[in-house]
């Protein structure tokens, strides 16, 4: 005998609930036999909302019980959060494998088959940051303000959060090519030690719970190890591009 699930969610050509959606397939990956109720308008939605006592939709019913919201479904079938939900790492591992293929691609490109692990090692640090700089600027405002939370130079003199990304990526993009070392891993090291001492201080010296605007303001990434990793690669490769201009 098949189970049975009873889902209310609004679907109206204004507006599309995507927990509506989610709750939906994961009835129907758990083998429900569902009925699924449609609101077909903001304001049906609304007024079923006022008229029920509920403060969102959909709502979710298992067996005749009341489940109740997507994220209480979640909770019912012992999952954890939604992934818009809580600390995440997943933005940083994301830049960092794609930034790593395309290192290698490129690689492999140039190369064929030979393929250097410094060379691969550089362009991935470059292509990094190149990534993590755009992550940034496309949002100047809302990373600036979760970087001066934490950054002592920004704490200092606010604009600095507008020129770090700038410097971030665009080194990264001249590190690629070799062309003004001279100008462009200087400057990065300088802003990854700054951003090296002062993710240090914040976590391990003074024990902030922050978050991380390593990938563009408004994240969920924990402001820690994976910070300080990005600030070192960034150090690592400045050093390394201005000790092979001596080479």
């Amino acid at each position: 005998m098949s189970k049975k699930a009873k889902i209310v969610r609004i679907v109206a050509p204004d507006h599309f609930c995507p927990w509506g959606l989610k709750a939906l397939d994961l009835l129907r990956r758990r083998g429900f036999d569902i009925e699924d109720e449609h609101l077909e308008s903001s304001e049906e939605n609304k007024k079923y909302k006022e008229e029920n006592g509920y403060d969102e939709t959909p709502q979710v019913w298992i067996e005749g019980k009341h489940i109740g919201t997507y994220d209480d479904l979640r909770e019912h079938f012992g999952l954890g959060p939604d992934p818009k939900e809580g600390d995440t790492y997943q933005p940083v591992i994301a830049v960092f494998a794609v930034a790593f293929a395309m290192a290698l691609t490129t690689c492999w490109a140039m190369e064929g088959s030979s393929l250097e692990i410094l060379r691969v090692a550089e362009l991935f640090i470059a292509i990094s940051m190149c990534v993590l700089g755009i992550l940034k600027l496309q949002d100047l405002k809302s990373f600036a303000t979760g970087f001066v939370q934490y950054d002592l130079l920004a704490q200092r003199y606010v604009p600095y959060s507008n020129v770090y990304p700038v410097i971030e990526a665009g080194a990264g993009a001249l590190m690629i090519a070799g062309l003004f070392t001279w100008v462009a891993a200087p400057l990065a090291l300088i802003v990854s030690t700054i951003g090296a001492i002062s993710v240090f201080k914040a976590v391990y010296i003074e024990k902030r719970d922050l978050k991380c605007a390593c990938v563009g303001g408004g994240s969920s990434v924990p402001l820690g190890f994976i910070s300080l990793t990005e600030n070192l690669l960034m150090m690592v490769m400045s050093i390394w591009m201005i000790v092979k201009q001596f080479l």
